[in-house]
């Protein structure tokens, strides 16, 4: 499985990673675990439900990795925790 987010433009024959690793996920900045959700606002930020992280990462146009927007302290429902968000 690939946990990554790819652009794909019309015309161009390959995909572009712009969020995540190909090769496997985790849960460090540049790496995703089931991503879901996917938002791109009118700057090309890329925003990510990062569902078995239980965190939200946002991702800049070009950047190698993301940062916590969030969640990211594990499963829960306190204010920093997040449940499977998608």
């Amino acid at each position: 499985m690939n946990h990554r987010v790819v652009k794909i433009t019309e015309g161009v024959e390959e995909a572009v990673v712009v969020a995540g690793q190909s090769d496997n996920s985790g849960n460090g900045a540049n790496q995703l675990a089931f991503p879901t959700g996917v938002f791109v606002d009118q700057l090309d930020t890329v925003y990510v439900a990062d569902t078995q992280n239980h965190r939200i990462m946002r991702w800049p146009k070009g950047a190698t990795s993301g940062s916590l927007i969030a969640g990211g302290h594990g499963i829960g429902s306190e204010s920093n925790q997040l449940y499977y968000p998608s």
